[in-house]
């Protein structure tokens, strides 16, 4: 592997780890996520590594929205997403937004 490989696989862990730590019941953003993980300003980065997720993966990515507080993924996915924050307690109105005061993480920083 080079460097670049193992820095890029060193970032996706970080990110998968900080992504794990998300509680059931609450929720987290892109942007928070990315933070978490040590990356700054990289929530499109954290977007699209969740998207590469394998879908038998038990890390839960259904936790993860958009900086509007809002379920973003199309058409199923959406729905599967709703349905696993729902079935852990987290309320999600029919326009797919989370309200962020009652359901974010409080350990990630703000934007």
């Amino acid at each position: 592997m080079t460097d670049s490989t193992n820095a890029q696989t060193d970032a996706r862990q970080r990110l998968y780890t900080a992504l794990a730590g998300i509680p059931a019941g609450y929720v987290i953003t892109y942007g928070q996520l990315a933070a978490l993980a040590g990356f700054s300003r990289r929530a499109r980065w954290a977007g699209q590594v969740l998207k590469q997720l394998p879908q038998d993966s038990r890390l839960p990515w259904h936790r993860v929205i958009n900086a509007q507080g809002k379920i973003s993924l199309p058409g199923d996915a959406g729905e599967k997403q709703r349905a696993l924050l729902e079935s852990e307690g987290v309320t999600v109105s029919d326009s797919l937004r989370i309200d962020l005061s009652l359901f974010s993480w409080q350990k990630a920083d703000t934007e």
